[in-house]
């Protein structure tokens, strides 16, 4: 016992001789591109700058409203005016609908996650959010990996400050792999954003502060944090621009941090699995980044890219690696394959064609902004959008581009559908676009009457039957458009569904995930809205955009929490369950109706197989 209490006072003596005095600035949710974001900044930015006393700004995420190239510049403009360092990090605003799938943010700033020392303090910051799409929060895989290789170098008693968007808590999918490294190391406290509010919160033992957003919101001027370092105690307190900083509302002790192990917290089960024993993953891979996108698969691989820009080729039999390629930006398009070529977009403002069998290059078209769009082929032609307004038909084989249609409004992030001579898709403007798949030429474009571009008919995937088009966009409608003029025949809300459709086999019904528990089916009329049948599936609040997709009398569709679900189609009822991760599942590549190809968010990759 005395051994114990002298070893914790030398620690303590330790710490208290490591870290010294000092302030510095906090600020969160900027959200330049929102009606006051730039004036707030520029107030709290002139007011940084008259105070003597501070060493540093850190900025946690929500720089930009909407993630695009010219709000991100604009911030960057503004950041560069502080006359002392700034740290900086992305939050789902400046990914989750940013038009290079945060491919900017990095240029712009050099780096999406940073750690640097200051006065016997280490700082280690991470970026989070929705990568492209609708989803939980999420640490990225290649964060983590990075943060491993940062902890690795870091001395165990070196104090640790942690920062993130999100709070590090279930609105992240993988939050316990943060808290389960920071809690094997000297953690002293935590700060994000994402809340817009001052809020004490606590993280498995680990003290935290969520910082309001730096905009005025309902007030008259904007503000941030003033954070006070002293030798055992840690101050926040308000500071609006061109007022007196306000008293500490906040503050939290500094001291060796001791692990808890009495309390148990939660964890994600993967105790489904037992229960349909005979699903197996033949194999899984783990990527070194995100995988948002669906790979696509031959006789021989499977190929999908990943958020650092890399394309990955894996032995469809064994999962073993085959061949890689690399781009300079994230991939969020799901390559298709036709015969030896396999082609995808780059956030790097490239569309690549590779030899699936080698991953050489048989072509590249360079265009002026990131490509997040998935291709679809049609004949000897390859269709795709880009962000750069431009939806393009390429010859396959020579990589000639046949006709361009420039006037996009917004990014394309979808993945089109070709029917009866018409390519189909949406943008992060406010259209849904028909083209002439021959020549280009527009034929009609349709909206939901929504000024919000949040809303629009982006991240959706037509699907259509009997001459009518079915979208399920981020509004939460279903809608059936009229395929020869865009006329809209029918919308309801009544299910809920989000961004997420299937189309029966036979045709006759359209296939929705609700946003709590339920699978719906409409039949595939252009009357009215006709509900055929619904199922209580069970998988509980859900918002991914993760399609569902009927092979050999099974449909299948993934889930927010790593789950792939599955229903038969003539029975309408649940056949088996899997979960591969806590994190997002992409749209299923169902090989025949017992082998699907499934990705998810973190990074998995894997070939699943029903034994029955």
């Amino acid at each position: 016992m005395k051994k114990s209490l002298l070893l914790l006072f030398f620690v303590a003596l330790h710490f208290s001789v490591f870290a010294q005095d000092f302030k510095y600035a906090f600020i969160s949710d900027t959200h330049i591109g929102a009606t006051t974001g730039e004036e707030d900044l520029r107030r709290t930015v002139a007011d940084i700058n008259l105070q003597k006393d501070l060493d540093f700004v850190v900025i946690t995420g929500d720089i930009t409203e909407m993630g695009t190239n010219e709000e991100l510049k604009l911030a960057k403009s503004i950041f560069s005016l502080l006359k002392i360092p700034y740290y900086i990090m992305p939050g789902n605003h400046d990914t989750g609908w940013s038009e290079s799938g945060g491919v900017s943010f990095i240029k712009e700033f050099g780096y999406d996650k940073f750690t640097f020392d200051h006065k016997g303090y280490r700082f280690i910051a991470c970026a989070s959010g929705p990568y492209v799409r609708m989803s939980d929060g999420h640490i990225p895989r290649d964060a983590t990996v990075w943060l491993d290789e940062v902890l690795k170098k870091t001395p165990k008693d070196m104090p640790i400050i942690f920062l993130n968007h999100y709070p590090i808590d279930n609105s992240l999918d993988n939050w316990y792999e943060v808290t389960d490294r920071l809690k094997t190391r000297n953690i002293q406290y935590i700060i994000n954003g994402h809340g817009h509010r001052n809020i004490a919160m606590n993280f498995e033992g680990i003290p935290a502060t969520m910082g309001r957003s730096n905009l005025r919101a309902k007030d008259t001027i904007g503000g941030y944090n003033i954070v006070n370092m002293t030798k055992d105690t840690v101050y926040f307190s308000i500071k609006k621009p061109n007022q007196e900083l306000l008293p500490s509302w906040r503050k939290i002790p500094l001291k060796p941090f001791v692990h808890q192990t009495l309390k148990a917290y939660e964890r994600p089960s993967f105790d489904i699995n037992k229960k349909y024993a005979t699903v197996k993953e033949v194999w899984t891979y783990h990527s070194s980044a995100n995988v948002v996108n669906t790979p696509a698969y031959s006789d021989k691989a499977i190929i999908f890219g990943n958020s650092l820009g890399l394309v990955e080729a894996l032995s469809r039999n064994t999962g073993k690696k085959l061949w890689t390629f690399k781009t300079k930006g994230a991939i969020y398009s799901s390559p298709v394959i036709s015969k030896q070529t396999v082609v995808l977009g780059s956030g790097d403002g490239n569309i690549y064609a590779l030899n699936s069998s080698s991953g050489k290059v048989s072509w590249k078209i360079e265009t002026a902004n990131a490509v997040l769009g998935s291709p679809v082929v049609d004949g000897e032609q390859v269709l795709i959008g880009g962000s750069d307004h431009t939806f393009r038909a390429i010859a396959i084989k020579t990589g000639k581009v046949i006709w361009e249609f420039k006037e996009v409004e917004g990014a394309i992030v979808g993945k089109p559908l070709i029917y009866q001579g018409k390519v189909i898709f949406g943008s992060w403007g406010r259209y849904l676009y028909a083209l002439d798949v021959k020549s280009g030429t527009l034929l009609w474009k349709w909206n939901n009457d929504n000024g919000n571009r949040m809303f629009s008919p982006a991240m959706c995937t037509p699907v259509a039957a009997n001459g009518i088009v079915y979208i399920a966009a981020p509004d939460r409608f279903l809608t059936a458009i009229n395929v020869n003029d865009g006329r809209t025949l029918w919308r309801t809300k009544e299910a809920m569904v989000r961004e997420s459709i299937g189309l029966s086999a036979d045709s006759t019904t359209i296939y929705g995930k609700t946003m709590q528990d339920e699978i719906v089916a409409y039949k595939a009329n252009g009357t009215a809205p006709e509900l055929a049948w619904k199922l209580n599936a069970g998988f509980g609040y859900e918002h991914t955009p993760s399609d569902l997709v009927e092979k050999g009398g099974v449909v299948f569709y993934g889930t927010k929490n790593g789950v792939v679900y599955t229903f038969d189609a003539k029975t309408h009822q649940n056949l088996w369950l899997h979960k591969i991760d806590n994190s997002m599942i992409n749209t299923i590549n169902p090989i025949d109706n017992k082998n699907i190809v499934v990705s998810t968010m973190d990074g998995k990759v894997a070939l699943l197989r029903n034994a029955n």
